[in-house]
């Protein structure tokens, strides 16, 4: 059975995460790490991409989440559909290079309007009916890769960790 978890977007560069892709005529599950190949020797790797205006006709991916977390104005937030069921990111993987290992990074669109409190860009969220359509090709990807209608999220602000009191001798 497959089940979905948090989506930290502090979570480290490399972190291996699963993602869903098409192989051929299957589909798979592999575990990739995060963080695309910077563009330029000695660039920043990047995570995430703006879909507007770009087309992803190969390499398209999802990546399961039960809810993703993300930092404003130095708070920690979850965002969780409302009616509790998981999701999935919409997202491109490359295949590996001699510099490079085979990663994958998320698709963004402007934030919904749960989420634009918080942030003005969010990771592109798909329900899962649309999984199939997303990987197949099947609906045109300005028409799968918009904001959620308002109410589609919960948010809760996240205990901040408390450090444990010092002591002095």
């Amino acid at each position: 059975m497959m089940s979905a978890d948090v989506f930290d977007s502090d979570a480290p560069l490399d972190e291996l995460r699963v993602i869903i892709r098409r192989d051929g005529g299957d589909v798979e599950m592999v575990k990739l790490p995060w963080g695309l190949q910077p563009r330029e020797r000695g660039g920043r790797p990047f995570t995430v991409v703006r879909s507007e205006g770009r087309t992803s006709p190969a390499y398209r991916c999802l990546v399961p989440a039960s809810e993703f977390r993300h930092r404003s104005h130095g708070k920690h937030y979850s965002f969780s559909l409302a009616d509790g069921d998981w999701f999935y990111f919409a997202g491109i993987w490359r295949p590996a290079t001699l510099e490079w290992p085979e990663a994958y990074a998320i698709l963004t669109t402007a934030a919904n309007d749960d989420v634009e409190p918080y942030h003005d860009r969010q990771m592109a969220v798909l329900r899962r009916d649309q999984r199939m359509e997303w990987l197949d090709l099947a609906v045109p990807e300005q028409e799968l890769l918009q904001p959620l209608p308002v109410g589609s999220f919960k948010v809760e602000r996240l205990r901040e960790p408390v450090a444990p009191p010092a002591f002095a001798f």
